[in-house]
């Protein structure tokens, strides 16, 4: 992941060389050769995609300059707003790397200690699926977009709030591959930490309106911030949401930075008036180049 970056891009060879000094290890020599086993670890895992998505960046800007268009805002979702608060001006890359790896620890400790899991529903309206979770203690954790939605708890309480949505003419539960279960109130343990984290980093105002996961609405400011990344931590993402909040200001094109195109996916499925783009990779900025 990220290795064409890093041998073909000056730009994206400094992002990872500064992770790597801000951290005081070789991240990058973690997440091009592994083990599969430590980087999959939360706390790998979410600083190794938080650096290849600015990695993407850097390597995009370098090599299209202006013909990148102006954004009008950026967002993130859950790890991803982080990455747009680098892209937004708000904390430095440095100050990023250091703070999500730290997060990282944090949720995968929480998870050690009260062991819970995750599960995709497709198909079922959100009203339904938000009484199934009342009765069987699950939580609601991620909207996506319409017709997928996410939930979160422990592994029992999962289980039954899958019972009962099969029982409800549910037809698609997918279990997530997750340490624990995130974006519920199974990661309260880790928010004393994280919040003295957010606390000791330097996080200025943003240069473009952040999107909010939590709110779905734009936040800029560093007080709006901190209050943001604390409440996503227990809190539902609200993508789809946030999605149609950025249709309301006037976006047409988006464009996901990052590997994989999950986030260009959950777009394409929310609305059919915009424009999307995937830069993961050295080859889909020369295609766009070409």
């Amino acid at each position: 992941m990220g290795l064409d970056l890093f041998q073909e891009s000056t730009a994206a060879r400094e992002v990872f060389e500064e992770a790597d000094d801000a951290l005081g290890f070789l991240l990058s020599k973690l997440i091009f050769e592994g083990p599969a086993d430590t980087l999959k670890q939360t706390v790998n895992a979410q600083p190794a995609v938080f650096i290849v998505s600015i990695a993407c960046m850097g390597a995009a800007r370098e090599a299209l300059g202006r013909s990148l268009p102006s954004p009008l805002c950026v967002a993130g979702h859950s790890l991803g707003e982080y990455t747009a608060l680098v892209a937004g001006g708000a904390i430095s890359l440095a100050e990023g790397v250091r703070l999500v790896r730290e997060r990282g620890r944090l949720m995968q400790e929480a998870g050690e200690k009260q062991p819970g899991t995750m599960t995709a529903v497709l198909g079922m309206d959100l009203e339904v699926i938000e009484a199934v979770c009342r009765e069987a203690g699950a939580e609601v954790a991620n909207i996506n977009c319409p017709g997928q939605i996410v939930i979160s708890g422990a592994k029992p309480d999962i289980d039954k709030a899958t019972q009962l949505g099969q029982a409800m003419g549910g037809k698609r539960f997918m279990p997530l591959e997750v340490s624990g279960a995130f974006h519920s109130r199974w990661m309260k343990p880790a928010y004393e930490g994280l919040k003295k984290a957010i606390d000791s980093c330097e996080i200025r105002s943003l240069e473009l309106p952040l999107v909010a996961n939590v709110s779905a609405s734009a936040i800029t400011g560093p007080d709006e911030i901190r209050s943001e990344l604390l409440a996503q931590l227990s809190g539902c993402v609200r993508w789809q949401n946030g999605i149609e909040h950025m249709l309301g200001l006037g976006v047409s094109d988006f464009i996901e930075f990052g590997p994989g195109q999950v986030l260009t996916g959950l777009v394409k499925r929310t609305t059919r008036d915009a424009t999307t783009r995937n830069v993961g990779s050295q080859a889909d900025i020369k295609n766009w180049k070409s």
